[in-house]
Formats: structure tokens, sequence, C-alpha cells
């Protein structure tokens, strides 16, 4: 049995799909479905997300519009600029790359997204679920579809990942606890988790003594030290106890970006039930 979860290759299955639904669309309203990314200053590690996502959206037909704004723009210009994307018929979908430069309100900026163009799944009124969150699930599902009743563990409370993974997951009937580096005997708890999704930030946290033989692990962390990449979790060291566990990278990452494409054409949760369970009864993994 493959324990390796390539969210590469669940992500390039479902960018399949979305041509199609990327053709309707185009069909349907005689124009593109559009992206707007804003990209504020020249972060290097945005910099690279956003052209990511750019090649994603050409993939599957979405037509990404990216606004690269100089790092002294003011809030209240900002503000105009979403402004514009939202009253902008031919913008279906509206990303903010985060992180924007000190002097800005994010969370201003993220909350002026109309609810049905925030396809980061950031404001509070979305009509969007997270991207991060969406891959998390997608991805544990793909390996058990029926995650009913399972005790997910997610470690980590932010509010772009963790605690938006554990709504979703408690939304899918899971039993969920969110857990943090602060929480004391960190390892009792993660060893009791089924599910077990760690976004810490914190390179190999989660040991082979932490985890429960037999655990679906998704590894959202992304640590760059000396130029390479590193995993919440030491892979190597849990990989022979576990069912099922995602890489870094090439797990979470590309999955986020299919979701965010997802999200930008309306594609919901039902659909993705309908697509796993095509790919089940073809012998899909």
């Amino acid at each position: 049995m493959e324990k390796v979860i390539s969210g590469k290759a669940l992500a390039d299955k479902i960018k399949e799909d979305l041509k199609v639904k990327a053709k309707g669309f185009h069909k349907n309203h005689g124009r593109p479905c559009g992206l707007a990314v804003v990209l504020v200053g020249n972060d290097c590690a945005s910099e690279i997300y956003v052209n990511n996502k750019v090649k994603a959206c050409e993939t599957v037909g979405i037509k990404s519009m990216v606004y690269h704004i100089e790092s002294t723009i003011d809030q209240d210009e900002l503000c105009a600029v979403i402004d514009r994307l939202n009253d902008d018929v031919a913008v279906d979908g509206i990303l903010v790359q985060l992180p924007l430069p000190s002097h800005i309100n994010e969370k201003k900026i993220i909350e002026m997204i109309t609810p049905d163009k925030d396809v980061d799944g950031f404001g509070k009124l979305t009509h969007h679920k997270p991207c991060t969150a969406l891959a998390c699930l997608e991805l544990v599902k793909s390996v058990c579809p029926d995650i009913t009743g399972k005790h997910a563990v997610v470690v980590g409370r932010s509010h772009i990942v963790g605690r938006p993974t554990a709504k979703l997951l408690l939304e899918h009937d899971c039993t969920v606890t969110v857990t943090h580096l602060k929480t004391v005997n960190l390892g009792l708890h993660t060893k009791m988790a089924d599910i077990l999704v760690v976004a810490a930030g914190h390179k190999h946290l989660i040991t082979r003594d932490m985890v429960k033989p037999g655990a679906i692990v998704i590894d959202v962390g992304i640590n760059r030290i000396d130029g390479k990449l590193y995993g919440d979790v030491d892979f190597d060291n849990v990989m022979d106890i576990v069912s099922h566990i995602t890489p870094v990278p090439g797990g979470v990452g590309p999955m986020t970006i299919a979701m965010l494409l997802a999200n930008t054409l309306g594609f919901n949760s039902l659909e993705f039930e309908g697509i796993r369970k095509v790919k089940l009864l073809k012998g899909g993994k």
C-alpha cells in the first residue's frame, strides 16, 4: 500500500475536472472566469507563491490578473483597489497575497472583499472555505472517504490554517482536539489522533513517539532552513508506523492552490464528493 499521499497527483486530477468547469463557465458567461491577485511589495516568497497561482490558473483556463503594487501604498489607496475589483464584473475571485506591509491593516483589507469573491476564505462573511483547510480535508478523504467519528488532532491554532481546519473537520463529524506549541504534554494528545494535522511552523516537531500507529498524518509545515524545506513532522522517522502521510514539499501546497482554483470557479464540496466516488468506482486512488 502506498503510504505517501501525493498532493501534486491529487491536485492534477482535480485540475482536470476544473478545466471542464472553466470551459462551461466561459460558455455560459461569454468570458473566462477571472481571478485578481493583489501583491503588495517585493517579498520573494510571496512572488513565488503568486507565480505558482498564475501558472495554475493558466492550466485550467482561469484568467489571472496580477496587481503588483508598491509597498508604500497607504491603507486608503489599497482599499480603493479592492473596491474597484469588487465592482469589476470580469473579476470572480480576489486574492490578497499575505503578508501585507506592517502599516496596512490586513484584517480590514480582507474583510473589504465582497463575500462571493473572497476565494481565500478569510473574511468574516466569506462564501468560501479557506483553501488550506480544504486541502487538508481533501487529502484525508482521498485515502479515507468516511471520516465520521474519527478523532482528529490539529496542532496549530492560526486563523489561516489551524482553526479553520479544525472547524472543517468538525463539520465532517470528526471529534476534534486543537493543540499548539504551548500545549502541555503535546505528545499525549497527538498520540490519540486517527487523523493528525500539523501546522505549527516548527521543524520536525512531531516525532515517532508522538504518533498513533496507523494514523493519517497531514503535514502543513514549511520550514526553510539553509536552503532546504522541512515539514513539522519528522517524515522518515514516522513513515513505518503511519497509514498515510503527506510529504513536504509536494503535499498540502499543490492542493491548496487547487482549492483556490476550485473556490474561484464556484466548485463545492458536493462536487468533490462526486469526483471522489467516480475515481473510486474506476479504481482510481
